[in-house]
């Protein structure tokens, strides 16, 4: 029976569209992803998640603590039972702030990151208005790990555009800033080389670049640790670094505590193309077709799930039922996607089901109140999503 087959047959009882998760590839897909970092402790990425119940799944298979995408989530998970939470990004929310000032165990449970020294003043501007006692607040520095190769003005910026710290003085200086904040100090560095995790093999340019940026930020990173433990007196305890991508090469890294993943639990479909590790798809949308235009052709009720980043067919949902495709003209749509049928294809009745697979991981979520969890060729529970809570946090 195929992936499709017995997706259908699991969900056979449930309306679409549905999304699904195969819990014996996420399993296997935990275990690799644990595998890969040898060792070295790694947090999952909630944002590539979005399920708490699967956040939780990955804890209990060995995940160290996790990696928030918002300071509001991070509170909430905070308040459900979660422990260490780091957050992965700056966050200028005044009401998040307050709250996360204001409660011990939040201040205790929580690092917040920040990359600047206007958002240094924000979390100290909460601790002050909290008259917050009871333990500092813990920070983590995002540092810029992109490569950058040229001379001047013809230098060329290979990587995401995030922290504006990059030398090991900018780093140094913000984290004595941080040190000399009454209530404040820094627990970690972050190092992100999303050019590295972010990026599949595609071409001998690609493999190139991840070369060359892997010696780069090694190098930086020694220079790092170095400054920032002459500007506040002691090594740092939390070095994090790396993705889904790189788990290999960042967890060998020199200073590194910790890695991050969480798209490896899903594997969606940007990650085909990967070298680095064996993809094993986990999450499927399932649709069902309302339509049958004309011969070769039929239409689902909706699918128009189009993952963020720059506009272009890798963004699509990747259609899984064999012997389809999208139309280039029409591609997925807000409520109805048209299909070609293909050589060697089945014809598709009204009614009958077909199978996607989005482009990245959590962002499915946020489409679905509840995802249906599937061992076999059965749906063996149906668990709320994010969205499904209630919560929705970007």
């Amino acid at each position: 029976m195929s992936a499709t087959d017995r997706l259908s047959r699991a969900t056979a009882g449930s309306p679409a569209p549905l999304a699904v998760v195969d819990l014996d590839v996420f399993d296997t897909n935990a275990a690799d992803l644990l595998r890969r970092a040898a060792g070295t402790p790694v947090r999952v990425a909630t944002k590539s998640v979005r399920v708490r119940s699967l956040v939780g799944r990955a804890l209990r298979a060995g995940f160290t603590g996790v990696m928030a995408y918002s300071l509001d989530e991070a509170l909430w998970l905070v308040g459900t039972g979660v422990r260490d939470v780091l957050v992965g990004y700056p966050t200028v929310d005044r009401d998040a702030l307050a709250r996360w000032a204001a409660d011990p165990a939040a201040r205790r449970e929580i690092t917040l990151m920040v990359d600047d020294v206007p958002q240094v003043e924000r979390v100290r501007a909460a601790l002050r208005a909290a008259r917050a006692g009871g333990g500092d607040g813990a920070l983590c520095l995002d540092v810029d790990s992109s490569l950058r190769v040229g001379l001047g003005p013809w230098q060329a910026h290979l990587g995401t555009r995030r922290s504006p710290l990059r030398t090991p003085a900018q780093v140094a200086d913000l984290a004595a800033a941080v040190e000399a904040v009454d209530g404040l100090h820094v627990r970690g560095l972050m190092f992100y080389e999303a050019q590295v995790a972010g990026l599949p093999d595609t071409s001998p340019a690609v493999r190139t670049v991840k070369r060359l940026s892997i010696r780069d930020v090694e190098r930086r990173r020694r220079a790092v640790l170095a400054a920032v433990r002459s500007a506040v007196g002691r090594d740092v305890e939390l070095v994090n670094a790396g993705g889904t991508g790189s788990l290999e090469s960042s967890a060998a890294g020199t200073g590194v505590t910790e890695v991050t993943a969480g798209s490896g639990l899903f594997v969606p479909a940007t990650f085909d193309r990967y070298r680095s590790f064996e993809a094993r798809p986990a999450a499927y949308f399932g649709l069902d077709v309302v339509r049958s235009p004309g011969p070769g052709w039929a239409t689902a009720f909706g699918g128009g799930y189009v993952a963020s980043g720059p506009a272009g067919p890798s963004r699509l949902p990747r259609l899984v039922t064999p012997g389809w495709a999208l139309t280039r003209r029409e591609g997925a749509g807000e409520v109805q996607t048209p299909m070609r049928l293909r050589r060697g294809g089945r014809d598709l009745r009204v009614g009958d089901r077909v199978w996607f697979r989005h482009a990245k991981a959590g962002e499915l979520m946020e489409r679905f109140a509840t995802v249906h969890l599937v061992r076999g060729d059965e749906v063996v529970e149906e668990v709320p999503t994010y969205r499904g809570e209630g919560r929705a946090f970007g």
